[in-house]
């Protein structure tokens, strides 16, 4: 865009923001000392303008890329599948967007091969930080990144993050939730399908679906561990209703295995709700879209992703990250619970 004839420049940026040149160098070189009014107000006027700074000319005033790591440890096929991620990603890029950055995002086999991956993403100076997902207990990943000394965010309960700033939401108190609902319904025999056992959020649902049962003097839920996929979702609701007392209510741990329950439901010739209730979580498109509606923990993917992207450059700029969750998500009840027919 030109301003009279003439291409913008960071001189016409600083004048209709009402601040200094040095400012604008500042709020898009990620540096501290401006306000986050500020920083935004720069931002804003850089895009009615049009303008941006000289990529060239960026890399040579400082060491570090405007780019975000972010690798994955999945299947292509599986991650194409998953609602979750694709929302996560969107909500990231939103705001790396508003910052001119870019995510360079990877999909990797092992830990292992990750560990790797972002070493030498830092030794190249492929990335300005990073975003860790999926801990595991006791990860791997976390000392190696600590030790680069790489901006990191851990998107994960603190207890998981082993001292590397994290962003997380409060599962323990939506899992007591989702399951104090369904007792009110009427349910006593109420499963979990769950994630993959390593994973340490899997740990903390499995904890809290146990804790709340318990609290409610019901007896343990059966709770089978999947890797997320709808095929592996549907072979544990097939083998949790092929028991001689079969479970009137299921939660699940993401919205795909709650579709591929449902189907199984419907296999077995059960009505949902009537014969059973089936709750999932993280509440996508999905969810609304089956016959009956999915009840879900919902959960706002999307704004969860730009909460980390918002939170990875606080600690780019040498910010402290409070210890709080960020969210929780909230009951959203639908078509496919209700009071047990069979009690």
């Amino acid at each position: 865009m030109s301003v009279g004839g003439r291409r913008v420049t960071i001189r016409d940026v600083a004048a209709a923001a009402g601040v200094s040149k040095g400012a604008v160098s500042i709020a898009f070189n990620h540096k501290p000392g401006l306000s986050e009014p500020t920083r935004e107000r720069i931002f804003g006027v850089a895009r009615e303008l049009g303008w941006a700074p000289d990529a060239s000319a960026r890399s040579l005033s400082r060491r570090r890329t405007d780019t975000v790591g972010l690798a994955l440890c999945r299947p292509a096929r599986l991650l194409g599948l998953e609602p979750f991620y694709m929302e996560f990603v969107s909500g990231l890029q939103s705001v790396l967007a508003e910052r001119s950055c870019s995510l360079l995002l990877r999909l990797v086999g092992s830990r292992e091969e990750e560990i790797g991956l972002q070493e030498a993403w830092w030794r190249e100076r492929q990335v300005g930080g990073t975003v860790l997902v999926d801990l595991d207990r006791d990860d791997p990943r976390v000392a190696p990144v600590a030790a680069l000394g790489v901006p990191a965010v851990a998107v994960a309960h603190p207890d998981l993050a082993g001292g590397l700033p994290s962003v997380w939401r409060d599962d323990v108190a939506a899992m007591d939730e989702a399951v104090r609902y369904l007792a009110a319904l009427g349910h006593r025999r109420i499963a979990r399908v769950g994630g993959p056992e390593r994973l340490g959020h899997s740990v903390l649902r499995e904890r809290a679906f146990a804790g709340a049962l318990g609290s409610l003097g019901l007896d343990a839920g059966l709770q089978v561990s999947t890797d997320y996929s709808g095929g592996e979702g549907a072979r544990a609701t097939r083998a949790l209703l092929l028991r001689p007392e079969r479970p009137t209510a299921i939660v699940y741990d993401n919205d795909i295995m709650a579709v591929a329950g449902l189907g199984v439901a419907a296999e077995l010739g059960l009505t949902v709700p009537d014969d059973l209730s089936l709750l999932a979580w993280d509440d996508s498109q999905l969810c609304r879209l089956t016959r009956p509606s999915l009840s879900a923990m919902s959960h706002d993917v999307h704004g969860f992703g730009a909460d980390v992207a918002r939170a990875l450059f606080e600690v780019i700029e040498g910010r402290e990250l409070g210890r709080e969750p960020v969210s929780r998500p909230s009951l959203t009840p639908r078509g496919s619970t209700a009071a047990p027919r069979i009690p």
